[in-house]
């Protein structure tokens, strides 16, 4: 599969998608958006793949942010559009996505950019990394998931004083606010996230898909209490089950 905007590769169980725009920081623009989709859904029906790591190319950005150039002259019905199309494209479908999408943040991450790290499962950034949402600066909000995401992982008054200001904050104060998992360098970032796919990849994929689908429901504890117990039971249905809970009482490494 060629793409012209991103870079898909495959190492064993891991799939890295590489967002492939040096020249313009790695900027989402429709081309990328649409090879990015058709990467995601390759993968999600790759049964072989386990888990993805989603970064960008360089080292000075993980995405920089949206090409603005691309949608300026929008009107209202044009805008509104675009943010529910890519929304539904992109970023829902990174958040449900069938196998766990691991950001590994190296560089700049803002705008569109952080809202891309957001829909991941998991990030690791660069100790370099700086991240933020600027929409306000050019009198719009985040239009693909900031507003709701963002206060999901550090709390409304962080999230708040972020997208009010539009300013950065540094991959350590990210750490600090629970905004990513884990920083380091830029050297051992994609070691260090490839190790973290490679732990998850050990694990039933069907068990993670459906702790996916949990989790994603945790926000109405009524829904998400529901979604837990009908996958817990859903699981004892499956080989993976079987396989796990026979590997412990064996006293060895399951085979998934």
């Amino acid at each position: 599969m060629n793409f012209e905007n991103i870079i898909l590769e495959k190492k064993e169980k891991i799939a890295v998608i590489t967002i492939n725009r040096p020249q313009s920081l790695n900027a989402l623009n429709k081309p990328v958006f649409t090879e990015l989709s058709t990467a995601l859904d390759s993968i999600a029906n790759d049964k072989e793949v386990r888990a993805v790591i989603l970064t960008g190319s360089g080292e000075k950005a993980f995405v920089a942010g949206a090409d603005i150039k691309e949608f300026m002259d929008f009107d209202v019905v044009q805008a509104e559009a675009l943010a529910r199309d890519n929304q539904e494209m992109i970023f829902n479908k990174i958040e449900n996505f069938n196998k766990p999408v691991i950001a590994a943040v190296n560089g700049f991450a803002l705008g569109g950019g952080l809202e891309l790290a957001m829909a991941c499962h998991i990030r690791y950034a660069s100790d370099n990394a700086k991240l933020g949402l600027p929409e306000v600066t050019l009198g719009l909000i985040p239009g693909y998931g900031g507003t709701q995401r963002l206060p999901k992982l550090v709390g409304k008054g962080i999230a708040n004083e972020m997208i009010f200001t539009a300013k950065m904050v540094s991959a350590q104060r990210a750490k600090e606010i629970g905004l990513v998992n884990e920083v380091y360098s830029q050297e051992e970032l994609l070691a260090k996230t490839t190790e973290l796919a490679e732990t998850i990849a050990k694990n039933s994929p069907m068990a993670i898909e459906k702790a996916i689908q949990a989790v994603n429901k945790s926000d109405d504890a009524q829904v998400g209490f529901e979604q837990e117990i009908k996958s817990f039971g859903e699981l004892f249905g499956l080989e993976d089950k079987k396989e796990g809970v026979d590997a412990f009482l064996e006293k060895r490494k399951p085979n998934f």
